[in-house]
């Protein structure tokens, strides 16, 4: 047998020696569950396509998220179905709407937990789009006073991070100029500055009623073919002010958070999508995969692609796990 100068299995050797050199190190810390408040007391009715995710009241979201905190995860995101839509999405920025409620339930409940707002109309709006209507397209800068309207609202509720979402061009200037006047200079905004106009977005649109009534929203989320583009949406962010990026979504796409984790030095987020929480899901149900292990290597790439923090509904899953290792 020839003698080899380079033998890289001799680091493979145990589970110790593994764990000195790994090079990625996936930690409760970098998780932030995603959590859906709805009307009524008591509610928690589990989303179809995806099991193990629920609509909650606001009283279910503060006990789902003490429980998450006592896990290790250390935030969550928190999205709203309301009583009723119109299109001006009217309960985005309501002082008593759903998500204003649910941000100070948990902040009640959990005082040390991160509460991070999607700030976003879509789930608010009689048509299911981001912004405003007229004419059947969706028109940018009327919709960017609500936008920042709602992102104030979520402040004064307590929100420690707004995280718009709806793809409207200058939204970040526009919420950080409207915090700063309102004196939540201290409240942050991570942006969804690379989102991407995805199918993997279908079972979220099942948990937080939000399809598009008429058309999709391929007007002004990304083209999944493009790259440079990523950047430049990411840069002009930056420049106004965004306080951590975000790439969505992530599995697809780690070609994306690599470049931009490369080029930006900000906090950046990564959103393990609905879509690729539903399939993996769905596979270990059938027995197809060891779902621990396929759960731990999904979420393992993505921070070894460069992400700081993943938003993921495997968040309390992974955290326990993790917490075992």
């Amino acid at each position: 047998m020839s003698s080899l100068v380079q033998r890289p299995r001799r680091l493979r050797r145990t589970e110790a020696v593994r764990s000195l050199v790994r090079e990625a190190r996936l930690a409760r810390e970098d998780l932030i569950l995603p959590l859906f408040a709805c009307p009524g007391e008591g509610v928690r009715r589990e989303v179809s396509s995806m099991p193990g995710v629920f609509n909650l009241s606001v009283d279910e979201i503060a006990r789902e998220a003490a429980n998450a905190f006592e896990a290790g995860v250390p935030g969550v995101i928190l999205f709203g179905l309301p009583e009723s839509k119109d299109e001006t999405a009217t309960g985005a920025y309501a002082e008593r709407g759903i998500v204003q409620e649910a941000i100070r339930a948990v902040r009640r409940a959990v005082p040390d937990m991160v509460v991070i707002a999607d700030t976003c109309l879509c789930e608010y709006t009689s048509h299911g789009h981001c912004g405003v209507v007229r004419g059947g397209e969706v028109l940018n800068d009327e919709s960017l006073e609500l936008i920042a309207r709602t992102a104030v609202s979520q402040a004064e509720a307590g929100a420690d991070i707004v995280a718009p979402s709806a793809m409207m061009d200058g939204q970040v200037g526009a919420i950080r100029e409207a915090l700063d006047e309102a004196d939540f200079g201290n409240v942050a905004i991570m942006s969804y500055a690379v989102k991407y106009a995805s199918a993997f977005y279908g079972p979220f649109r099942e948990a937080a009623d939000s399809a598009p009534a008429f058309g999709d929203r391929r007007a002004y989320q990304m083209d999944a073919a493009n790259a440079r583009e990523a950047v430049r949406e990411a840069e002009l962010d930056v420049m106004e002010g965004a306080d951590f990026l975000m790439v969505k979504p992530a599995g697809p796409y780690l070609d994306i958070l690599r470049t931009i984790r490369d080029r930006f030095d900000l906090p950046l987020a990564a959103y393990h999508v609905s879509g690729e929480y539903a399939m993996l899901k769905a596979a270990a149900q059938r027995g197809w995969i060891d779902e621990k292990r396929a759960m731990l290597e999904t979420l393992t790439g993505i921070k070894r692609a460069g992400a700081d923090v993943i938003l993921t509904y495997y968040a309390v899953e992974a955290a326990r796990e993790l917490a075992r290792r």
